[in-house]
Protein backbone atom coordinates (compact mmCIF):
# COMPACT_ATOMS: atom_id res chain seq x y z
CA UNK A 1 0.00 0.00 0.00
CA UNK A 2 1.18 3.24 -0.93
CA UNK A 3 0.49 6.91 0.88
CA UNK A 4 -0.62 9.40 -1.28
CA UNK A 5 -1.82 12.88 -0.72
CA UNK A 6 -5.49 11.23 -1.08
CA UNK A 7 -4.26 8.60 1.74
CA UNK A 8 -3.10 5.20 1.37
CA UNK A 9 -3.79 3.13 -2.56
CA UNK A 10 -3.34 -0.78 -2.89
CA UNK A 11 -4.99 -0.84 -6.43
CA UNK A 12 -5.05 1.12 -9.11
CA UNK A 13 -6.06 1.50 -12.72
CA UNK A 14 -3.06 2.76 -14.23
CA UNK A 15 0.62 3.78 -13.21
CA UNK A 16 3.28 5.64 -14.58
CA UNK A 17 6.91 4.99 -13.45
CA UNK A 18 8.54 8.06 -14.18
CA UNK A 19 7.96 11.82 -14.03
CA UNK A 20 10.44 13.25 -16.52
CA UNK A 21 9.11 14.49 -19.97
CA UNK A 22 7.88 10.78 -21.11
CA UNK A 23 6.06 10.70 -17.82
CA UNK A 24 4.38 14.11 -17.58
CA UNK A 25 3.59 13.60 -21.65
CA UNK A 26 1.42 10.64 -20.48
CA UNK A 27 -0.15 12.45 -17.56
CA UNK A 28 -1.10 14.51 -19.64
CA UNK A 29 -2.77 12.92 -22.24
CA UNK A 30 -4.39 11.17 -19.12
CA UNK A 31 -5.43 14.58 -17.53
CA UNK A 32 -7.15 16.16 -20.65
CA UNK A 33 -8.95 13.21 -22.64
CA UNK A 34 -11.48 13.54 -20.21
CA UNK A 35 -11.95 9.92 -19.15
CA UNK A 36 -11.34 10.68 -15.36
CA UNK A 37 -8.83 7.67 -15.24
CA UNK A 38 -7.22 6.23 -11.91
CA UNK A 39 -3.47 7.09 -11.82
CA UNK A 40 -0.84 7.62 -10.24
CA UNK A 41 3.01 8.37 -11.09
CA UNK A 42 5.64 7.26 -9.15
CA UNK A 43 9.11 9.28 -9.29
CA UNK A 44 12.26 7.39 -7.77
CA UNK A 45 13.86 10.79 -6.69
CA UNK A 46 11.81 14.07 -5.12
CA UNK A 47 10.71 15.91 -7.53
CA UNK A 48 9.78 16.02 -11.17
CA UNK A 49 12.14 16.37 -14.31
CA UNK A 50 14.27 13.19 -15.29
CA UNK A 51 17.23 13.83 -16.87
CA UNK A 52 16.98 17.53 -16.69
CA UNK A 53 16.47 17.32 -12.52
CA UNK A 54 19.70 14.99 -12.45
CA UNK A 55 21.87 16.07 -15.29
CA UNK A 56 23.33 20.01 -12.88
CA UNK A 57 26.78 19.51 -14.47
CA UNK A 58 28.27 22.64 -15.27
CA UNK A 59 27.31 24.20 -19.01
CA UNK A 60 24.55 21.69 -19.23
CA UNK A 61 21.88 22.04 -21.89
CA UNK A 62 19.90 20.65 -24.61
CA UNK A 63 21.29 20.62 -28.22
CA UNK A 64 17.95 20.45 -29.81
CA UNK A 65 16.20 24.10 -30.20
CA UNK A 66 13.86 25.10 -27.48
CA UNK A 67 11.28 25.97 -29.91
CA UNK A 68 10.87 22.04 -30.15
CA UNK A 69 11.97 20.94 -26.48
CA UNK A 70 8.38 21.60 -25.35
CA UNK A 71 5.27 19.78 -24.86
CA UNK A 72 3.33 20.99 -28.01
CA UNK A 73 0.05 22.06 -25.48
CA UNK A 74 2.77 23.99 -22.88
CA UNK A 75 4.55 26.23 -24.90
CA UNK A 76 7.19 28.39 -22.99
CA UNK A 77 7.19 31.72 -24.65
CA UNK A 78 10.03 32.47 -21.52
CA UNK A 79 13.53 30.45 -23.01
CA UNK A 80 16.14 33.17 -22.79
CA UNK A 81 18.16 31.32 -25.17
CA UNK A 82 17.69 29.28 -28.68
CA UNK A 83 19.30 26.27 -27.46
CA UNK A 84 17.72 25.47 -23.56
CA UNK A 85 19.97 25.55 -20.31
CA UNK A 86 19.13 22.65 -17.89
CA UNK A 87 17.63 25.19 -14.98
CA UNK A 88 15.45 26.31 -17.51
CA UNK A 89 14.52 23.01 -18.98
CA UNK A 90 13.92 21.14 -15.22
CA UNK A 91 12.03 24.57 -14.41
CA UNK A 92 10.03 24.73 -17.47
CA UNK A 93 9.28 20.81 -16.37
CA UNK A 94 7.95 21.77 -12.97
CA UNK A 95 5.75 24.45 -13.97
CA UNK A 96 4.01 21.70 -16.55
CA UNK A 97 3.60 19.46 -13.84
CA UNK A 98 2.40 22.17 -11.74
CA UNK A 99 -0.02 23.43 -14.25
CA UNK A 100 -1.75 20.19 -15.61
CA UNK A 101 -2.23 18.82 -11.43
CA UNK A 102 -0.01 16.50 -11.72
CA UNK A 103 1.19 17.12 -7.77
CA UNK A 104 -2.17 15.90 -6.73
CA UNK A 105 -1.27 12.06 -8.44
CA UNK A 106 2.52 12.15 -8.01
CA UNK A 107 4.63 10.09 -5.54
CA UNK A 108 7.94 10.76 -5.22
CA UNK A 109 11.09 8.88 -3.21
CA UNK A 110 9.56 5.61 -4.77
CA UNK A 111 11.84 3.12 -6.27
CA UNK A 112 10.20 0.42 -7.89
CA UNK A 113 12.23 -2.56 -6.98
CA UNK A 114 10.20 -5.29 -9.32
CA UNK A 115 6.73 -5.45 -11.01
CA UNK A 116 4.97 -9.03 -11.73
CA UNK A 117 2.53 -9.65 -14.00
CA UNK A 118 -0.26 -11.85 -12.19
CA UNK A 119 -1.84 -13.68 -14.99
CA UNK A 120 -4.88 -14.97 -12.56
CA UNK A 121 -6.42 -11.25 -11.51
CA UNK A 122 -4.89 -9.67 -14.86
CA UNK A 123 -2.72 -6.75 -12.80
CA UNK A 124 0.56 -5.46 -12.21
CA UNK A 125 1.96 -6.46 -8.82
CA UNK A 126 4.21 -3.53 -7.88
CA UNK A 127 7.03 -3.59 -5.01
CA UNK A 128 8.65 -0.05 -4.35
CA UNK A 129 10.16 1.02 -1.52
CA UNK A 130 6.72 2.74 -0.42
CA UNK A 131 4.71 -0.09 -0.21
CA UNK A 132 2.91 -2.57 -2.78
CA UNK A 133 0.28 -1.97 -5.25
CA UNK A 134 -1.49 -3.42 -7.76
CA UNK A 135 -2.20 -1.70 -11.11
CA UNK A 136 -4.28 -2.70 -13.74
CA UNK A 137 -1.86 -1.04 -16.79
CA UNK A 138 2.07 -0.30 -16.08
CA UNK A 139 3.44 2.90 -18.03
CA UNK A 140 7.40 2.35 -17.74
CA UNK A 141 8.10 6.28 -18.86
CA UNK A 142 11.75 5.45 -16.82
CA UNK A 143 13.57 6.93 -19.94
CA UNK A 144 16.56 5.69 -22.03
CA UNK A 145 19.11 7.72 -20.93
CA UNK A 146 19.02 7.03 -16.57
CA UNK A 147 21.50 4.87 -15.97
CA UNK A 148 25.12 6.68 -16.10
CA UNK A 149 27.62 4.10 -17.63
CA UNK A 150 31.03 3.90 -15.84
CA UNK A 151 33.87 1.61 -17.43
CA UNK A 152 35.06 -0.92 -14.96
CA UNK A 153 38.86 -0.08 -15.14
CA UNK A 154 41.68 -2.11 -13.10
CA UNK A 155 42.31 -0.23 -9.70
CA UNK A 156 39.22 2.33 -9.72
CA UNK A 157 38.40 1.23 -6.48
CA UNK A 158 41.77 1.75 -5.23
CA UNK A 159 42.18 5.35 -6.16
CA UNK A 160 42.78 8.12 -3.49
CA UNK A 161 41.15 10.87 -4.70
CA UNK A 162 37.26 12.13 -5.53
CA UNK A 163 35.47 10.25 -8.51
CA UNK A 164 32.11 10.84 -9.87
CA UNK A 165 29.89 10.80 -13.33
CA UNK A 166 28.89 13.90 -15.14
CA UNK A 167 25.63 12.31 -14.29
CA UNK A 168 26.22 12.76 -10.11
CA UNK A 169 27.82 15.92 -10.63
CA UNK A 170 29.28 15.96 -6.92
CA UNK A 171 28.98 20.36 -6.77
CA UNK A 172 30.59 19.65 -3.08
CA UNK A 173 34.02 18.41 -4.00
CA UNK A 174 35.96 21.97 -5.63
CA UNK A 175 37.89 21.64 -8.46
CA UNK A 176 39.95 25.05 -7.97
CA UNK A 177 43.29 23.79 -8.48
CA UNK A 178 42.79 20.03 -8.44
CA UNK A 179 44.51 17.86 -11.21
CA UNK A 180 41.38 16.67 -12.78
CA UNK A 181 41.04 13.74 -15.51
CA UNK A 182 37.82 13.42 -17.87
CA UNK A 183 37.37 10.35 -19.14
CA UNK A 184 35.03 10.74 -21.72
CA UNK A 185 34.41 13.08 -24.91
CA UNK A 186 30.71 12.56 -25.33
CA UNK A 187 28.07 15.14 -25.34
CA UNK A 188 28.35 16.13 -21.53
CA UNK A 189 32.27 16.30 -21.77
CA UNK A 190 32.19 19.08 -24.82
CA UNK A 191 29.97 21.06 -22.55
CA UNK A 192 31.57 20.90 -18.94
CA UNK A 193 35.22 20.72 -20.04
CA UNK A 194 34.88 24.22 -21.17
CA UNK A 195 33.13 25.31 -17.84
CA UNK A 196 36.05 23.60 -15.54
CA UNK A 197 38.85 24.07 -17.03
CA UNK A 198 39.59 27.61 -16.35
CA UNK A 199 39.10 26.60 -12.69
CA UNK A 200 41.24 23.51 -12.20
CA UNK A 201 45.37 23.46 -11.73
CA UNK A 202 45.38 20.90 -14.95
CA UNK A 203 43.24 19.13 -16.90
CA UNK A 204 43.61 15.85 -18.78
CA UNK A 205 40.93 14.82 -20.74
CA UNK A 206 41.23 11.17 -22.45
CA UNK A 207 39.77 10.56 -25.63
CA UNK A 208 38.78 7.16 -27.03
CA UNK A 209 37.62 7.88 -29.83
CA UNK A 210 37.28 11.73 -31.41
CA UNK A 211 33.40 12.91 -32.70
CA UNK A 212 32.65 15.30 -35.77
CA UNK A 213 32.05 18.94 -33.96
CA UNK A 214 30.06 21.62 -35.43
CA UNK A 215 29.67 24.99 -33.54
CA UNK A 216 26.39 25.00 -31.78
CA UNK A 217 24.82 28.11 -32.95
CA UNK A 218 23.28 29.77 -30.02
CA UNK A 219 21.78 33.00 -29.20
CA UNK A 220 20.06 34.80 -26.73
CA UNK A 221 16.11 35.57 -27.12
CA UNK A 222 15.53 39.18 -27.01
CA UNK A 223 12.83 40.05 -24.20
CA UNK A 224 11.16 42.23 -27.06
CA UNK A 225 10.93 39.20 -28.58
CA UNK A 226 9.36 36.48 -25.85
CA UNK A 227 7.14 39.28 -25.17
CA UNK A 228 5.82 38.89 -28.80
CA UNK A 229 5.81 35.10 -27.96
CA UNK A 230 3.39 35.35 -25.22
CA UNK A 231 1.09 37.89 -26.45
CA UNK A 232 0.70 35.88 -29.93
CA UNK A 233 1.09 32.41 -29.51
CA UNK A 234 0.81 31.56 -32.72
CA UNK A 235 4.39 33.76 -33.70
CA UNK A 236 6.06 30.97 -31.58
CA UNK A 237 4.09 28.08 -33.18
CA UNK A 238 5.39 29.36 -36.69
CA UNK A 239 8.82 29.27 -35.20
CA UNK A 240 8.58 25.94 -34.18
CA UNK A 241 7.20 24.48 -37.42
CA UNK A 242 9.72 26.47 -39.33
CA UNK A 243 12.51 24.49 -37.05
CA UNK A 244 11.06 21.09 -37.14
CA UNK A 245 10.64 21.29 -41.05
CA UNK A 246 14.07 21.84 -41.31
CA UNK A 247 15.11 19.29 -38.86
CA UNK A 248 12.85 16.71 -40.91
CA UNK A 249 15.28 17.11 -43.72
CA UNK A 250 18.52 15.75 -41.86
CA UNK A 251 16.30 12.52 -42.31
CA UNK A 252 17.07 12.74 -45.98
CA UNK A 253 21.05 12.95 -45.76
CA UNK A 254 21.45 11.01 -42.54
CA UNK A 255 19.37 8.01 -44.46
CA UNK A 256 18.94 8.73 -48.49
CA UNK A 257 21.08 11.10 -49.28
CA UNK A 258 24.46 10.19 -47.11
CA UNK A 259 26.75 11.72 -50.13
CA UNK A 260 25.67 14.65 -48.80
CA UNK A 261 27.04 14.16 -45.33
CA UNK A 262 30.49 15.13 -47.30
CA UNK A 263 29.13 18.68 -47.34
CA UNK A 264 28.90 18.83 -43.80
CA UNK A 265 32.28 16.75 -43.18
CA UNK A 266 34.39 19.55 -45.26
CA UNK A 267 32.64 22.17 -42.98
CA UNK A 268 33.53 20.42 -39.28
CA UNK A 269 37.50 20.01 -40.89
CA UNK A 270 37.65 23.57 -41.51
CA UNK A 271 35.82 24.27 -38.34
CA UNK A 272 38.64 22.12 -36.62
CA UNK A 273 41.31 23.56 -38.70
CA UNK A 274 40.69 27.00 -37.68
CA UNK A 275 40.32 26.45 -33.78
CA UNK A 276 43.01 23.66 -34.04
CA UNK A 277 46.61 24.84 -35.14
CA UNK A 278 48.53 21.95 -33.97
CA UNK A 279 48.48 19.74 -36.66
CA UNK A 280 49.12 16.32 -34.26
CA UNK A 281 46.34 17.48 -32.48
CA UNK A 282 44.37 18.04 -35.11
CA UNK A 283 44.94 14.93 -36.45
CA UNK A 284 44.04 13.08 -32.91
CA UNK A 285 40.59 14.92 -32.85
CA UNK A 286 40.00 13.87 -36.81
CA UNK A 287 37.07 10.84 -37.00
CA UNK A 288 37.97 8.14 -39.34
CA UNK A 289 34.19 7.46 -39.97
CA UNK A 290 31.12 9.58 -41.38
CA UNK A 291 29.64 12.49 -39.81
CA UNK A 292 26.15 11.57 -37.91
CA UNK A 293 27.39 7.77 -37.55
CA UNK A 294 27.33 9.01 -34.41
CA UNK A 295 25.88 12.07 -32.48
CA UNK A 296 27.27 15.36 -33.69
CA UNK A 297 28.55 17.26 -30.92
CA UNK A 298 27.13 20.88 -31.26
CA UNK A 299 29.43 23.28 -29.68
CA UNK A 300 31.22 26.15 -29.88
CA UNK A 301 33.55 26.09 -26.62
CA UNK A 302 34.77 22.60 -26.85
CA UNK A 303 38.10 22.78 -29.14
CA UNK A 304 39.46 26.13 -28.13
CA UNK A 305 39.45 24.59 -24.16
CA UNK A 306 41.31 21.79 -25.44
CA UNK A 307 44.07 24.36 -26.60
CA UNK A 308 44.36 26.33 -23.62
CA UNK A 309 47.79 25.56 -21.81
CA UNK A 310 46.42 23.95 -18.72
CA UNK A 311 44.56 21.26 -20.86
CA UNK A 312 46.18 18.19 -22.25
CA UNK A 313 44.29 16.01 -24.51
CA UNK A 314 45.15 12.24 -24.43
CA UNK A 315 44.19 10.54 -27.88
CA UNK A 316 44.01 6.91 -25.79
CA UNK A 317 40.94 5.23 -23.83
CA UNK A 318 41.90 5.25 -20.24
CA UNK A 319 43.27 2.02 -19.64
CA UNK A 320 43.89 1.68 -15.56
CA UNK A 321 43.89 4.10 -12.55
CA UNK A 322 46.36 4.00 -9.82
CA UNK A 323 45.74 5.43 -6.34
CA UNK A 324 47.08 8.59 -7.99
CA UNK A 325 46.30 8.82 -11.36
CA UNK A 326 45.18 7.58 -14.67
CA UNK A 327 47.27 5.02 -16.97
CA UNK A 328 46.55 6.15 -20.73
CA UNK A 329 46.99 3.40 -23.60
CA UNK A 330 50.39 3.41 -24.10
CA UNK A 331 51.15 3.01 -20.37
CA UNK A 332 51.33 6.58 -19.45
CA UNK A 333 50.30 7.61 -15.73
CA UNK A 334 49.04 10.91 -15.63
CA UNK A 335 48.64 12.43 -12.25
CA UNK A 336 44.94 13.19 -10.67
CA UNK A 337 43.32 14.21 -8.02
CA UNK A 338 39.59 13.99 -9.38
CA UNK A 339 38.33 11.77 -12.03
CA UNK A 340 35.16 12.48 -13.63
CA UNK A 341 33.48 9.77 -15.99
CA UNK A 342 31.99 11.77 -19.28
CA UNK A 343 31.17 8.41 -20.45
CA UNK A 344 27.58 8.28 -20.99
CA UNK A 345 24.57 5.70 -20.14
CA UNK A 346 23.46 2.39 -21.04
CA UNK A 347 20.54 3.18 -23.37
CA UNK A 348 19.69 -0.76 -24.31
CA UNK A 349 20.17 -1.62 -20.73
CA UNK A 350 17.54 0.35 -18.55
CA UNK A 351 17.24 -0.68 -15.22
CA UNK A 352 13.63 -1.16 -15.46
CA UNK A 353 13.92 -4.20 -17.76
CA UNK A 354 15.55 -5.83 -14.68
CA UNK A 355 12.52 -5.45 -12.18
CA UNK A 356 9.75 -6.00 -15.18
CA UNK A 357 8.49 -9.32 -14.77
CA UNK A 358 6.18 -10.90 -17.72
CA UNK A 359 3.90 -14.00 -18.06
CA UNK A 360 6.17 -16.31 -18.68
CA UNK A 361 8.22 -15.34 -15.10
CA UNK A 362 10.91 -13.64 -16.92
CA UNK A 363 12.31 -10.28 -16.63
CA UNK A 364 12.23 -7.38 -19.77
CA UNK A 365 15.98 -8.05 -19.69
CA UNK A 366 15.92 -11.58 -20.22
CA UNK A 367 12.97 -11.62 -23.08
CA UNK A 368 15.14 -9.45 -24.64
CA UNK A 369 18.78 -11.02 -24.41
CA UNK A 370 20.77 -7.96 -24.95
CA UNK A 371 18.80 -6.65 -27.81
CA UNK A 372 15.63 -4.84 -27.21
CA UNK A 373 12.21 -5.46 -29.39
CA UNK A 374 9.05 -3.48 -29.00
CA UNK A 375 6.34 -3.01 -31.38
CA UNK A 376 6.38 0.24 -32.29
CA UNK A 377 8.40 0.93 -29.41
CA UNK A 378 5.54 0.35 -27.36
CA UNK A 379 4.24 -2.72 -26.62
CA UNK A 380 6.15 -6.49 -25.81
CA UNK A 381 4.73 -9.72 -26.69
CA UNK A 382 4.20 -11.84 -23.42
CA UNK A 383 3.73 -8.24 -21.15
CA UNK A 384 0.05 -7.68 -20.86
CA UNK A 385 -0.75 -4.26 -20.34
CA UNK A 386 3.12 -2.87 -20.07
CA UNK A 387 3.54 0.02 -22.47
CA UNK A 388 7.19 1.82 -22.99
CA UNK A 389 7.94 5.41 -23.90
CA UNK A 390 11.31 6.08 -25.18
CA UNK A 391 11.30 2.30 -25.93
CA UNK A 392 13.60 0.03 -29.18
CA UNK A 393 13.92 2.32 -31.62
CA UNK A 394 12.40 5.49 -31.06
CA UNK A 395 15.44 7.29 -30.44
CA UNK A 396 16.41 10.35 -32.60
CA UNK A 397 19.45 11.61 -34.67
CA UNK A 398 18.12 14.71 -35.69
CA UNK A 399 15.14 16.26 -34.38
CA UNK A 400 13.05 16.44 -30.40
CA UNK A 401 12.26 13.04 -28.72
CA UNK A 402 9.89 15.32 -27.00
CA UNK A 403 7.82 15.07 -30.09
CA UNK A 404 7.71 11.06 -29.94
CA UNK A 405 6.81 11.20 -26.48
CA UNK A 406 3.76 12.91 -27.27
CA UNK A 407 3.30 10.93 -30.24
CA UNK A 408 3.70 7.81 -27.94
CA UNK A 409 1.30 9.08 -24.77
CA UNK A 410 -1.78 9.25 -27.76
CA UNK A 411 -1.04 5.86 -29.08
CA UNK A 412 -1.43 4.27 -25.29
CA UNK A 413 -4.40 5.70 -24.43
CA UNK A 414 -5.94 4.56 -27.64
CA UNK A 415 -4.49 1.29 -26.66
CA UNK A 416 -5.87 1.38 -23.06
CA UNK A 417 -9.66 2.34 -24.59
CA UNK A 418 -9.18 -0.82 -26.78
CA UNK A 419 -8.05 -3.08 -23.37
CA UNK A 420 -11.16 -0.89 -21.76
CA UNK A 421 -13.49 -2.78 -24.16
CA UNK A 422 -11.89 -6.67 -23.48
CA UNK A 423 -13.22 -8.76 -20.77
CA UNK A 424 -10.44 -8.95 -18.57
CA UNK A 425 -9.23 -5.44 -20.03
CA UNK A 426 -6.19 -6.91 -21.33
CA UNK A 427 -3.90 -6.24 -23.78
CA UNK A 428 -0.71 -7.74 -25.17
CA UNK A 429 0.74 -7.41 -28.93
CA UNK A 430 1.06 -10.31 -31.09
CA UNK A 431 4.50 -11.94 -31.11
CA UNK A 432 4.93 -12.77 -35.20
CA UNK A 433 3.97 -8.84 -35.13
CA UNK A 434 6.39 -7.76 -33.05
CA UNK A 435 9.21 -9.90 -34.70
CA UNK A 436 8.49 -8.12 -38.22
CA UNK A 437 8.64 -4.81 -37.26
CA UNK A 438 12.40 -5.25 -35.29
CA UNK A 439 12.45 -6.95 -38.78
CA UNK A 440 11.68 -4.30 -40.82
CA UNK A 441 13.74 -1.82 -38.29
CA UNK A 442 16.71 -3.30 -38.91
CA UNK A 443 15.69 -3.13 -42.89
CA UNK A 444 15.23 0.77 -42.49
CA UNK A 445 18.46 0.98 -40.81
CA UNK A 446 20.66 -1.08 -42.59
CA UNK A 447 21.53 1.64 -45.36
CA UNK A 448 21.53 4.81 -42.94
CA UNK A 449 24.77 6.26 -41.94
CA UNK A 450 24.42 5.25 -38.33
CA UNK A 451 24.71 1.41 -39.73
CA UNK A 452 26.72 1.99 -42.59
CA UNK A 453 28.71 5.41 -41.17
CA UNK A 454 32.03 2.79 -40.01
CA UNK A 455 31.47 3.65 -36.40
CA UNK A 456 30.91 2.04 -33.22
CA UNK A 457 28.61 4.00 -30.84
CA UNK A 458 25.68 3.23 -28.27
CA UNK A 459 22.85 3.23 -30.76
CA UNK A 460 24.52 -0.67 -30.97
CA UNK A 461 23.57 -3.14 -27.69
CA UNK A 462 25.35 -6.48 -26.98
CA UNK A 463 24.27 -8.36 -29.97
CA UNK A 464 25.94 -5.70 -32.53
CA UNK A 465 22.02 -4.59 -33.76
CA UNK A 466 20.92 -1.31 -33.83
CA UNK A 467 18.00 -1.33 -30.94
CA UNK A 468 17.82 2.28 -30.41
CA UNK A 469 17.41 4.49 -33.89
CA UNK A 470 14.19 5.78 -35.48
CA UNK A 471 15.33 4.97 -39.66
CA UNK A 472 12.88 7.77 -40.79
CA UNK A 473 10.73 10.66 -40.12
CA UNK A 474 9.32 11.59 -36.73
CA UNK A 475 5.78 12.32 -38.90
CA UNK A 476 6.04 9.03 -40.64
CA UNK A 477 5.74 7.94 -36.38
CA UNK A 478 3.16 9.72 -35.22
CA UNK A 479 1.54 8.43 -38.31
CA UNK A 480 2.66 4.98 -37.53
CA UNK A 481 1.11 5.33 -34.35
CA UNK A 482 -1.88 6.81 -34.63
CA UNK A 483 -3.16 4.19 -37.07
CA UNK A 484 -3.65 1.55 -34.67
CA UNK A 485 -4.47 -1.99 -36.05
CA UNK A 486 -6.62 -4.02 -33.39
CA UNK A 487 -5.61 -7.29 -35.32
CA UNK A 488 -1.97 -6.23 -34.50
CA UNK A 489 -2.88 -7.27 -30.46
CA UNK A 490 -4.43 -10.35 -28.14
CA UNK A 491 -7.41 -8.35 -26.16
CA UNK A 492 -8.55 -10.65 -23.41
Amino acid sequence: MIDTRSGPVDQIDLLVLGAGFGGIAMADRLLSDGRGRDFLVLERAEDVGGTWRDNTYPGCACDVPTALYSLSRHAHPGWSHSFGRQPEIFAYLKSVADRIGLRDRLVTSCEVESAKWDAENSQWVVDTSRGRIRARHLIAATGALSAPSVPNLPGLEDFEGEVFHSAQWRHDIPLEGKRVAVVGTGASAVQFVPEIAPITRHLTVFQRTPGWVLPRLDRSISESRRRWYSRIPLLQRIVRGRIYLGRELYVVVFTRAQFLLRFYEMFARLYLFLHVRDRKMRKALTPDFSIGCKRILLTSRWLPALTRPDVTLVPDAASAVTPTGVVSGDGTEIPADVIIFGTGFQPSEPPISRVVTGADGRTLAEHWGGSPRAHNGVTVAGFPNLFLMYGPNTNLGHSSIVYMLESQAEHIGKLLDLSDRARHKTIEVRGDVQSEYADRMDRELAKTVWNEGGCSSWYFDSSGRNSLQWPSFTFRYREQLRNLDPSDFVVG
